[in-house]
């Protein structure tokens, strides 16, 4: 049984920080000294751009291709697609092709679980598999949930992003329900925080009063910060970028929660084998 662990980072919504989220927790996770894989599950390609491959449209090999290759049996190399990053993270990456899956997913045998197949083939390389998700309830999106063990959910500090988590949430609750049983959500990250204003703080009252009693609602809050949006034209973590800056403390603090969580949830599994 892998030790792996996946986890989908979803919303949605577009511009809730769901890239910065992936690239900062994962380059975090890898100077903790776990091997991490970022995976870009969206057709815009944002995480492979972010991470400085900028005409990700003529990469030869992509997501799109180890899935088809999934659903139709060949038996290609399941690694030659990972790109190696400066920084100690791997990726799969994505482009448009991504979009163009969608049509043959439909009518795919395992459709839901392309994803998930996939990477079961290369996940003992890793500790950690973040899955960047499109801003959309897709088909990719649901093989991207189904190939999760979690979900962090980045929700924007105003009212209309919390607004939205209503379906999101449902939707994840249907994937538990029917394809991946063992899915969990490891919580919600406020992102895009300003916090001159009140609107963040009744934000977060909001998410805590609605959904806190039975989904986490993690202590880190993410900062607006001009530095976090540079990075993405720089090809670089916010740790390289700006190591000082609140942005790449509020991404420690994260990866330490994150890490925090898997470790609480090991100790109450191995009590429990005890007992």
């Amino acid at each position: 049984m892998s030790n792996c662990k996946t986890i989908a980072i979803c919303n949605q919504k577009g511009g809730v920080g769901k890239t910065t989220t992936a690239i900062n927790l994962g380059v975090g996770l890898a100077m903790q000294g776990k091997k991490v894989l970022l995976v870009d599950a969206d057709p815009q390609g944002d995480l492979t751009v972010s991470l400085g491959w900028k005409d990700n449209d003529n990469l030869s090999i992509t997501l799109a291709d180890k899935i088809l290759d999934f659903i139709q049996d060949n038996n290609s190399m399941p690694d030659d697609v990972i790109l190696h990053h400066d920084e100690g993270v791997d990726l799969i990456p994505a482009n448009v092709e991504l979009s163009a899956l969608e049509l043959s997913l439909v009518n795919a045998m395992s459709r839901e679980v392309a994803m998930k197949g996939y990477l079961k083939s290369i996940k003992d390389n890793y500790d950690y598999i973040l899955i960047d998700c499109m801003p959309s309830l897709s088909m990719v999106t649901i093989n991207s949930l189904a190939a999760a063990d979690s979900v962090i959910i980045p929700v924007q500090a105003q009212y209309l992003s919390a607004k939205g988590m209503t379906q999101l949430i449902q939707t994840i609750s249907k994937v538990k329900r029917q394809i991946n049983p063992k899915l969990k959500i490891d919580g919600v990250l406020l992102t895009l925080v300003d916090g001159r204003t009140n609107l963040a703080k009744s934000t977060k009252d909001a998410i805590t009063e609605n959904y806190g009693r039975y989904i986490n609602i993690f202590k880190t809050n993410i900062p607006i910060a001009v530095k976090a949006a540079e990075t993405s034209s720089k090809g670089k973590s916010i740790y390289t970028y700006a190591p000082n800056s609140t942005a790449a403390q509020a991404y420690e603090n994260l990866t330490k929660e994150v890490l925090n969580c898997e470790q609480r949830k090991k100790d109450r599994f191995l009590a429990a084998e005890s007992r």
